[in-house]
């Protein structure tokens, strides 16, 4: 049988080489360590830098995002010395190949998390809105935004809830800004008799509007005919508050309680929807005969319901 010969002066010699090596790369590694630490002493400096300035402007979420992506970017370029550092056969080209081919696989393999920051940068630098704001999104969110970040916009609802928005979605999509501005115009259609007098009614109505706590009287409050109904004459009713959520809800509810008391009062009809029913109870001679029958089933050609027997009396039964 033969023998295996362990050829330990070759294994020696080969460890001995690899510690040679590491020996021959640590006056590098030392200075590929520096340069890291260097890099990112720069890194924080520069971001302190951003988020200070931005801060100054009135910028906050901004300055967060822009304090970290120069943050990464001085990183990268700090590892990629340091690698070249490390290893001189690998050239500066070589790694921004490298990164260039990597950067396309990421993209690929991360689109939509790149396609939030990049919209949430965008967003950040045109400002549409800004935290504080009353917005609502696609008609389905709406609440006060809390904080813009790269990835998603955070919005705290009316019934304190959070809701996390993709930061594509707010940029593509319609976002309607309730505090856009200062004031705001509310409005609510009311149904007069028609008997009424409409300019009495609309007169009332402003009247009573402009003694509300919180309606701004200029724009002063305005009532206009808006359509005639079945039932009455439509007056739509409108008045200017701030734009805030809490001031229109509460105004809105103020408005509706006293001009409904104000016409009440000074005798203004509010109707009712009215409807009449008629009941068919299928007792005379023309009962199914839809061409001679007075109601209930429309005349013309057609199924026709079964008319009741005729008794030995001559009683219909059923």
């Amino acid at each position: 049988m033969d023998q295996i010969t362990a050829d330990t002066g070759n294994a020696v010699a080969k460890l001995d080489k690899w510690v040679d090596g590491f020996f021959r790369l640590v006056p590098n590694l030392v200075v590929a360590l520096v340069l890291l630490i260097l890099f990112w002493l720069l890194s924080r400096a520069a971001a302190s830098l951003i988020r200070r300035t931005a801060t100054r402007r009135g910028r906050v979420n901004l300055g967060d995002v822009g304090a970290s992506l120069l943050r990464w970017m001085v990183m990268i370029l700090g590892t990629m010395l340091a690698v070249t550092v490390v290893a001189p056969s690998i050239s500066p080209a070589d790694l921004f190949g490298f990164l260039g081919i990597g950067s396309v696989a990421i993209g690929f393999a991360f689109k939509d998390i790149l396609q939030n920051m990049l919209a949430g940068i965008l967003i950040l630098i045109r400002q549409p809105f800004e935290v504080g704001d009353q917005i609502r999104v696609s008609g389905d969110h709406e609440g006060t935004v809390e904080r813009i970040e790269t990835r998603a916009t955070l919005i705290r609802t009316y019934d304190n809830r959070r809701v996390v928005i993709p930061n594509s979605d707010i940029y593509t999509d319609s976002v309607v800004v309730m505090t856009a501005f200062e004031t705001a115009r509310s409005q609510y259609d009311i149904l007069i008799g028609c008997g009424d007098d409409i300019d009495r009614a609309r007169g009332i109505m402003c009247e009573t509007v402009a003694t509300v706590e919180g309606v701004l009287a200029d724009p002063a409050p305005d009532a206009i005919p808006w359509g005639m109904e079945a039932d009455g004459t439509l007056i739509r009713l409108r008045w200017w508050t701030k734009s805030d959520r809490a001031s229109t809800v509460r105004i809105r509810g103020d408005v509706i309680r006293d001009v409904y008391e104000a016409l009440v009062g000074a005798g203004i009809d509010l109707p009712f929807p009215t409807r009449m029913i008629l009941f068919h109870d299928q007792t005379e001679a023309t009962d199914g005969d839809r061409a001679r029958q007075r109601e209930g089933w429309p005349a013309g050609a057609g199924p026709v319901p079964a008319p009741r027997p005729v008794a030995a009396g001559g009683a219909k039964t059923g």
